[in-house]
């Protein structure tokens, strides 16, 4: 398992671009985003492009988040749901003050990680490795020179969406990744009184990890930035499980915006 920690953007090819050009406003290299898209041969003479393909591009920046690079004709709609979320989530972490009004070349941070294709890779283990929907993957990465749904390269920068609700994106733990005692939960969330809550069980349905709350820096309606703890609290019986994070209704105390996050032990 290889997730790309580094800073990437998703652009969109523009009459006159170069792979020169690009790599250096982004701050890669040519090399690189050949790779990470697979602009290579059988799919295309080496650095080829065309107006309208859509490239992973891998910085420097240790960030580990994914930009989103706006064209002509987009709109937050559009986006959100390529990356399947929602409109709100990505207005709110991106803190737009007009959400009917963007500009190309504005960078709007969506919920996705970036996976490393291995030998021997399928989207359809993939899917099941992370626990994310097969049509969501490809729907994030459709439009890329070097993604095709029945053959994949080793190498090539996979967008994956990461499972948001409304109201609430979990940036670590990230899906598929191993979790310990005591390890860190951080995301964005709207949130009343800014409390979300988490907690974590193995396969079998035990509470590994007793519901806890925590205190976003921002209440509703804004999307505050929160951090959890998740200690042990019982012994694990499964080597997988689940990541919930969620609010609690202030009228009746129910579980609302729900997130789950498929983990390893």
């Amino acid at each position: 398992m290889t997730i790309v920690t580094k800073k990437v953007f998703i652009y969109t090819v523009r009459r006159g671009d170069t792979l020169f050009r690009i790599a250096r406003r982004f701050g890669s290299s040519v090399r690189a985003i050949e790779q990470a898209n697979h602009l290579v041969p059988p799919v295309t003479d080496p650095g080829l492009i065309f107006p309208g393909n859509v490239l992973a591009i891998p910085s420097l920046s240790e960030s580990g988040k994914v930009f989103y690079v706006v064209k002509p004709g987009d709109t937050v709609s559009r986006i959100a749901t390529r990356f399947s979320t929602f409109t709100d989530l990505v207005s709110g972490i991106n803190k737009l003050a007009n959400p009917n009004l963007i500009f190309p070349d504005q960078q709007f941070l969506v919920p996705t990680f970036i996976y490393e294709i291995q030998s021997g890779d399928t989207l359809s283990a993939i899917s099941a490795r992370y626990g994310i929907p097969l049509l969501s993957i490809i729907k994030a990465n459709m439009g890329r020179p070097g993604f095709q749904i029945d053959l994949i390269w080793p190498k090539f920068h996979l967008i994956i969406p990461l499972t948001t609700s409304q109201n609430i994106v979990v940036w670590s733990p990230l899906p598929g990744t191993r979790v310990v005692s005591g390890q860190r939960v951080e995301g964005q969330g709207r949130a009343f009184e800014a409390v979300l809550n988490h907690e974590l069980r193995d396969a079998n349905g035990v509470i590994v990890s007793n519901e806890r709350f925590t205190l976003a820096d921002a209440g509703g309606p804004e999307y505050g930035n929160f951090i959890g703890t998740l200690p042990f609290d019982r012994t694990l019986t499964a080597s997988t499980g689940e990541l919930h994070v969620f609010t609690r209704s202030a009228k009746d105390g129910s579980i609302q915006d729900l997130v789950k996050i498929k983990v390893f032990f």
